[in-house]
């Protein structure tokens, strides 16, 4: 792992997640994990506290400069206790729906950004004497593939207890001085601004060069195509609205081995088998709120990982968004699977998620108090992302793990929602298991749970047209769309916040 120093400044898009926060919108990422036992609190903070070493980030703070002149730095805590970050909550009943709703709680609640943006609550009360964590850490720390990274790190790939390392006194060293930072933090926005103008030009080139390949070969219009259905108008589904609720996350899982025999069949890639799955359920959703299906397309912003394979770029954002635009009048399974493969296959030759680094690199030119100003105002406003939701697959391990002796059962994944984009997808593939992760707003998406049975009902048509057996499951009844009252807390508290 990354060593991270006291003075690391965050990179533009890192700083982004932070300026369009606010009360309504939390903006971290996470996880709830179930094991086959009990995970004992003080032997997690135990596994931390030596571990903490490795990942100095979790010992740090956020240090903002006056007046917004340059990119919040990280500090050391002076004040840091692992208790204010590792908590302890028990469930009654012990059902998954009622750890659903704990996990809805916890990720409603907006994190102390005057303390290291990271928590654990380890839960218990699962029903067959199972345990969970829930997992926490705010967008501005890290993306969905360093949190893996984060994983693998806390996590073994043994159930045989690792001898933890001797503990080493922590002295952290001192903030700098008030005008030392407020230096530091003009001279970084210079050198930003230099940065990002060859980065603009770089990008600039680079789209413009795949470009003109792609007019000498007449292979532009698809992927044009795909970008400018972002334009259409269209009837808003009923969570495109102001997002006032508290978070909901309801969980699905699917097998890999299906999953992989669907794609065989189609030559079509894991990817592309989930969106067609995600585009089935929501057109059945559309159909449940009497929305038209004709000439509709459900908009997803797919977050495209830039890490450069096999090589440690620590923490932080390292990713760009492509759309991916999937036809919701098209009823048949199979044709549906073959348009989205060639979509995402034409989006991926058309290097979408290049445009969408020149356009970063030209928001980032801008100087830093307005970079802060303007994206908090437009956050406010109207939707200015012309896209139904996000949808994020994040590769897990898979093999299985354990912590503290204990298998890692499940791996439920969380992506957080904003205004007008009241539900989004969280998909992980761990141990031979799918898992999609669904968060909706409370108040403009109630029925958060009728999308995940018409995901289940999705795969169950892609597997009959690619002719592989069913599997048996219990089928959920669907609940009929009403207004929800507020959540109340489901479940005990034992150690504060």
């Amino acid at each position: 792992m990354q060593q991270n120093h006291a003075g690391d400044r965050l990179a533009p898009l890192d700083a982004l997640f932070l300026y369009i926060e606010k009360k309504e919108m939390p903006l971290h990422i996470g996880a709830a994990f179930v094991f086959d036992g009990r995970v004992a609190v003080d032997d997690l903070k135990s596994l931390i506290e030596a571990k903490l070493p490795l990942i100095p980030r979790y010992r740090q703070r956020l240090a903002f400069p006056p007046l917004n002149v340059g990119y919040p730095t990280w500090e050391f805590d002076p004040e840091f206790n692992l208790d204010r970050h590792i908590h302890h909550a028990r469930i009654r009943p012990g059902t998954q729906a009622a750890l659903e709703k704990l996990t809805g709680e916890i990720f409603s609640q907006i994190m102390d950004r005057n303390r290291p943006l990271w928590d654990i609550t380890v839960v218990d009360g699962l029903r067959g004497g199972r345990s969970a964590l829930i997992a926490r850490v705010h967008h501005c720390l890290a993306d969905g593939i360093a949190g893996v990274s984060l994983m693998n790190l806390i996590f073994s790939q043994t159930p045989e207890p690792v001898p933890l390392p001797r503990k080493h006194p922590v002295h952290a060293p001192p903030p700098p001085e008030l005008g030392a930072g407020l230096l530091d933090a003009m001279i970084s926005t210079y050198s930003h601004a230099v940065g990002r103008l060859f980065s603009l030009q770089s990008a600039a080139l680079d789209v413009s060069q795949e470009l003109l390949g792609q007019l000498v070969e007449g292979s532009l219009g698809q992927p044009v195509e795909a970008v400018t259905e972002l334009g259409k108008p269209m009837q808003d589904f009923p969570f495109r609205a102001r997002s006032l609720g508290p978070r909901k996350v309801c969980w699905a899982e699917f097998s890999m081995d299906e999953i992989d025999a669907v794609r065989h069949v189609y030559g079509a890639k894991v990817n592309d088998v989930c969106m067609t799955m995600l585009g089935s359920a929501m057109r059945r959703y559309a159909h449940a709120h009497r929305l038209s299906v004709k000439g509709r397309v459900l908009r997803l912003m797919v977050p495209v990982n830039l890490r450069d394979p096999g090589k440690n770029q620590g923490l932080g954002n390292r990713i760009s968004l492509v759309p991916v635009n999937i036809p919701l009048d098209i009823s048949d399974p199979e044709e549906l699977l073959r348009n989205v493969h060639g979509r995402t296959e034409a989006l991926k030759h058309a290097h979408a998620a290049d445009l969408v680094v020149l356009g970063g690199s030209m928001l980032a030119m801008l100087p830093v108090p307005m970079q802060a100003m303007l994206t908090g105002l437009l956050s406010n406003v109207v939707p200015v992302l012309p896209f139904d939701m996000v949808c994020t697959n994040v590769p897990g391990p898979p093999e299985p793990l354990y912590l503290l002796g204990r298998k890692m059962l499940t791996y439920y994944v969380y992506v957080p929602i904003g205004d007008f984009m009241g539900v989004c997808c969280a998909m992980a593939s761990y141990n031979g298991t799918m898992y999609f992760g669904l968060t909706g707003d409370s108040a403009c998406a109630p029925d958060l749970d009728r999308l995940r049975d018409f995901l289940n009902d999705a795969f169950a048509e892609l597997k009959a047209a690619a002719g592989i057996p069913p599997a048996h499951r219990p089928r959920r009844k669907p609940k009929a769309v009403h207004a929800e009252a507020p959540a109340t807390n489901s479940a005990e508290l034992v150690t504060a916040k």
